[in-house]
């Protein structure tokens, strides 16, 4: 298959190439010419701004299109007409972001978050996931039964600047006193990008079609699950220092920031989505053990000092446990 992917090589766009070219397929690469995109000079590279340089591409054919980096629907539109009668195929990369509330056990029919007003200049946290929904209607449009829209949970491993999973796997390989936020049983669905990667490239090549929930397992890990993977790959022996939601709130700690992977209720319930229809579909995962070493193999291999972009900084660490103890011990 001749492949053109919209965005660069950061994060999942890597793992795709990486997974496509191995399978055989051509890739060209329609970037800016960005940070992480200076690898895999055996691909076509082609430098534009989605926004303004599709021209740049010419007349030219593919038989699927892969969007990794679609956020404004105006946007999109352009790049979904463009490709409407010079691709067979359009896979877009969306969230599970779109949904305005959540509850356990949501499916790809649940209502969508809704735009108040017309189309803001910019993406912002709050409007993210409506405009999320409001692509993926401009791709459906374009390319009617034969577009997969991936609403793609926490993506994890190798690569992954975010660093909320990665925060995990370090500090848990750093050992210690480790203040960890309750419940234990705390619902956790993660999803490879390798993972998710391979699962696009299979719907891309079969010409799959429809909305489908991106993340695994089925049945989700617990989070202390998780945070015992991230022992066993690492060896480490951490003294888990349990403490309430209500403590965290108290002392003004940011979930998903500074407590990466977990929200409170009820917005911990987008860890709970069926992917009942993507497992019909092929998608599978790798064990959590396996992701876990990945991903402190590949954080070993970060340039020394590397800054965690999430997570609890050291000193705020202390400075909790710290007060965890007085609160606790009153």
């Amino acid at each position: 298959m001749n492949i053109i992917l919209i965005g660069g090589t950061r994060f999942i766009g890597r793992h795709f190439v990486e997974l496509a070219t191995n399978a055989g397929h051509a890739i060209t690469l329609f970037h800016r010419g960005l940070a992480g995109c200076t690898d895999f000079p055996e691909v076509e590279h082609v430098h534009g701004d989605r926004a303004t340089d599709l021209d740049k591409l010419g007349n030219r054919t593919w038989d699927a299109v892969v969007d990794t980096c679609g956020y404004m629907p105006r946007i999109v539109r352009k790049s979904a007409q463009f490709f409407a009668e010079k691709a067979h195929h359009y896979t877009f990369v969306s969230s599970l972001s779109v949904y305005n509330t959540y509850q356990p056990g949501m499916t790809e029919h649940d209502d969508v978050a809704k735009l108040e007003g017309p189309e803001p200049e910019t993406m912002t946290p709050e409007n993210y996931g409506a405009l999320k929904a409001l692509c993926e209607q401009e791709v459906i449009a374009a390319f009617p039964d034969r577009n997969v829209q991936v609403r793609a949970g926490m993506i994890v491993g190798p690569s992954d600047y975010s660093d909320r999973f990665t925060y995990w796997v370090r500090r848990v390989s750093m050992g210690g006193e480790i203040l960890v936020p309750e419940p234990r049983r705390r619902p956790m669905q993660l999803i490879h990008a390798g993972d998710l990667a391979a699962w696009m490239l299979h719907m891309a090549e079969k010409k799959g079609d429809g909305i489908y929930h991106a993340t695994t397992p089925q049945e989700p890990w617990t989070f202390e699950e998780v945070l015992e993977a991230c022992r066993e790959v690492s060896g480490s022996k951490p003294a888990w220092v349990w403490a309430p939601e209500s403590f965290f709130m108290d002392e003004n700690v940011e979930f998903w920031q500074e407590l990466p992977l977990c929200a409170p209720p009820p917005d911990d319930a987008v860890m709970t989505v069926s992917v009942a229809k993507a497992i019909a579909e092929g998608l599978t995962w790798r064990p959590l053990l396996i992701t876990a070493r990945e991903t402190l193999a590949w954080d070993a291999h970060r340039p020394p000092g590397t800054q965690l972009k999430a997570g609890l900084a050291p000193e705020r660490e202390v400075a909790l446990l710290e007060a965890w103890r007085k609160r606790s011990q009153s």
